[in-house]
């Protein structure tokens, strides 16, 4: 009784017969159909086709690019200030990140590629790698042309440059003279109709003595201007005033003094008077003379 009443859950239709026998039948194709030849190697994928090596190139570089995220960026850097865990990134050693140090402890700079591997002692391949990045002072990596000397030999007259026919160039030549200065000395000689003595090298605006004296080592005066001199026991403040570097106020003060003595015998006594400097003074002698 039980039997056929299991028997009778899986009786079917004709046509629901048909259509399992057309599952299996299809189940079945496809079983075969998969071992089959029809998937040979002329169906499977060509590794060396183009497509395929451009997408294993784009993985690649994808690649490259991940692992140098990944890595410790370079930036440049003055080879004199590496600390130790610079020195440890860069792949220096221990012994020769010392003696850098006891290089740099003596206060000495290291001044160029040269000198980092003389100091240093690294190989020459690491040394190709790094030193590119190596970035030193603009005043050591460009310094400035030494034409310009300060302690420089005095030329003989003869050797000398006319400071009535320098020019802009000429002048620029000399430690401490730069284009303002250089421009400033010849509107200064245009002013006077050319320099007399070198004395009045001292009265340009803003020169300093010790640069005239650098000038006066490669220039002098071999064509001076003549000038006509004044008697200073005759002249009034108005006209020593006129004297290029002497203002009105000393001016003022040397005519007092000369009309206090009811004139005087020597331009040296002059010195007496408070401000008068030995420049000053030949100056003045310059144009004026004491009789």
């Amino acid at each position: 009784m039980f039997f056929k009443k299991w028997t009778y859950q899986f009786r079917y239709t004709h046509g629901e017969q048909a259509g399992i026998l057309l599952l299996c039948s299809a189940i079945i194709a496809l079983l075969f159909l998969n071992n089959c030849e029809i998937f040979n190697e002329n169906t499977a994928v060509d590794i060396n086709s183009t497509e395929v090596l451009k997408l294993q190139q784009l993985v690649d570089s994808l690649k490259v690019l991940k692992k140098e995220e990944g890595k410790y960026k370079v930036y440049p850097f003055n080879p004199n200030f590496i600390t130790d865990f610079k020195a440890y990134t860069l792949g220096m050693s221990p012994m020769q990140f010392d003696k850098l140090k006891a290089y740099r402890d003596q206060g000495k700079w290291i001044n160029s590629v040269a000198d980092f591997k003389k100091v240093t002692g690294v190989d020459e391949v690491w040394l190709d790698s790094i030193s590119p990045l190596f970035k030193f002072p603009d005043w050591v990596s460009h310094p400035k042309p030494k034409s310009k000397t300060f302690f420089k030999k005095e030329k003989s007259f003869n050797e000398k440059t006319d400071l009535n026919l320098a020019t802009v160039e000429d002048l620029e030549e000399v430690y401490g003279i730069g284009p303002a200065f250089s421009k400033r000395i010849l509107e200064f000689r245009e002013k006077l109709g050319g320099f007399s003595d070198e004395v009045q090298l001292y009265f340009v605006y803003g020169l300093k003595p010790e640069t005239v004296e650098n000038v006066l080592k490669d220039f002098t005066v071999k064509t001076p201007k003549e000038i006509t001199k004044m008697n200073i026991n005759k002249v009034s403040a108005s006209d020593i005033a006129t004297l290029p570097g002497i203002s009105f106020s000393l001016a003022k003060d040397i005519w007092e003094f000369v009309q206090l003595r009811e004139g005087i015998s020597k331009l040296g006594e002059l010195t007496k008077i408070e401000g008068m400097s030995p420049q000053k003074l030949a100056l003045i002698e310059l144009y004026l003379f004491a009789e």
